[in-house]
């Protein structure tokens, strides 16, 4: 039987270009899902399947370079008042960002179904030591809220804050076709919250009962809760924190800070005096700044140079520029995680996502609000910048939690599994070259040994 191939004729013996131009006008009628791309050739290859994952980890990787870069410029002059080396708080942070590197990749290669299974027991382990850092936490800065085992001290809270986005996003993935009823969406995922939120009030913290608000926002938004229950919420919660800090705080420095940064003796003589500081670094700077490890402020009249206003350091020393570029690596890391939740099919991946993105990215706002002065000094550190060994390891690992479910976005692993082929066919063409060069080197070789 014979098989014709070619093109398909018409009645009247016309060639294909009929039925062409029909296609063509019923793929004009009918938008194929490729024509967002086609509507968009400025993007080209950068809207493909792993760009979530590229802009997760370039700008991770860029931020933490920064960060200990600025660690060790800004407190190299309070470790020499102190009698220790210049290097000392470069180092512990150092050591910490290689304790989070390997956990990091740990977390980035981990499957989503690993995390489903590790939500619950996190939060628990979380609520735990939150309770013992009550009874036996040390108290530092006013806050109660690091916990010591031995040669290791960490804060909890900061482990609390993963755990819940991650467990957050278990309960809410779950049950999100039930959440436009409000028993369901208050129990148990509101009470885990109001749960986590109190325990950290409780050990005087807000910059971080502040953080966790933004989390669990960002989690109920993305999970499609109503939005007069988010209305609610937001207002329930700014109530009791509120009230919860007026109650505990009453008297004392930080709410005479939060009083004076809103009020008119707002000034160096007053509570303001690491505001000012701070402004004058970031004013001092100019454009391109006064050049790295060149700062004045440092030199012991910026409190906390090196930790919660680190970015005024920036400022001073990579001028204008080197602030820009900060803001725009924490915008990469928005919009790679808003691509996340937008592509990817899971639930529980839109949800956990989200509430790390706010987390992050809403910690990285408050922080340098901080600094500009529209907000009050309340300790919130720059994440992967600012210098500290719970937050950066807990971010580190966070941001792994990501790029682990950029890695599942449709098509990314196929796409991330055929470049490393790519690359490993290329190495092995250079190396056969390589061989093959050096054989013929060595034939000629000895074809002139034996010519002599």
């Amino acid at each position: 039987m014979a098989v014709t191939t070619g093109t398909r004729r018409g009645p009247r013996g016309s060639s294909g270009r009929a039925s062409s131009t029909t296609s063509r006008g019923r793929a004009s009628s009918t938008p194929r899902p490729s024509s967002k791309r086609a509507e968009r050739p400025w993007l080209g290859q950068w809207n493909s399947t792993v760009t979530s994952y590229y802009l997760l980890v370039g700008a991770t990787g860029l931020l933490l370079v920064i960060g200990l870069v600025m660690v060790l410029s800004s407190s190299t002059i309070t470790s020499i008042a102190a009698g220790d080396s210049p290097f000392a708080a470069f180092l512990v942070q150092a050591r910490f960002a290689l304790i989070g590197l390997p956990l990091m990749l740990v977390a980035a290669r981990l499957p989503v179904r690993w995390y489903k299974r590790l939500a619950w027991p996190a939060l628990l382990a979380s609520l735990t030591m939150l309770v013992a850092v009550l009874f036996v936490g040390k108290l530092v800065n006013g806050n109660r809220n690091w916990l010591v085992l031995g040669p290791v001290q960490f804060q909890p809270s900061e482990l609390a804050k993963l755990a819940l986005a991650v467990w957050l996003g278990a309960v809410l993935g779950r049950k999100q076709h039930l959440l436009r009823s409000w028993g369901q969406a208050l129990v148990p995922g509101a009470l885990g919250l109001a749960a986590v939120l109190g325990l950290v009030m409780a050990g005087h913290d807000l910059g971080t009962a502040l953080i966790l608000a933004l989390l669990g926002l960002g989690a109920y938004w993305v999970s499609g809760a109503p939005a007069a229950m988010l209305g609610v919420g937001a207002v329930g919660a700014a109530l009791f924190v509120g009230w919860t800090f007026i109650v505990n705080q009453s008297g004392s420095d930080r709410l005479t800070r939060i009083l004076a940064t809103y009020g008119s003796t707002c000034d160096a003589a007053s509570e303001c005096y690491q505001s000012i500081h701070g402004l004058y670094g970031l004013g001092t700077g100019g454009l391109f700044g006064v050049g790295l490890g060149a700062s004045r402020e440092k030199w012991k009249y910026l409190p906390e140079a090196h930790n919660d206003f680190i970015y005024s350091v920036i400022g001073e020393e990579l001028g204008l520029l080197g602030t820009l570029l900060v803001l725009a690596l924490f915008a990469v890391l928005g919009i790679a995680m808003a691509r996340v939740v937008r592509r990817h099919p899971d639930p529980f991946v839109k949800i956990t996502t989200a509430a790390i993105g706010c987390w992050i990215v809403g910690q990285a706002f408050v922080n340098i609000g901080v600094v500009i002065g529209v907000l009050p000094v309340i300790g919130v550190p720059l994440p992967l910048v600012s210098a500290g060994g719970s937050a950066l390891v807990t971010t580190m690992v966070a941001l792994g939690v990501v790029i682990s479910f950029a890695r599942s976005e449709p098509g990314a692993a196929e796409a991330l599994a055929a470049r490393r082929s790519v690359v490993k066919r290329s190495v092995a063409v250079l190396s056969r070259r390589g061989r093959r060069g050096a054989a013929e080197g060595r034939g000629r070789r000895r074809g002139g040994d034996g010519g002599r």
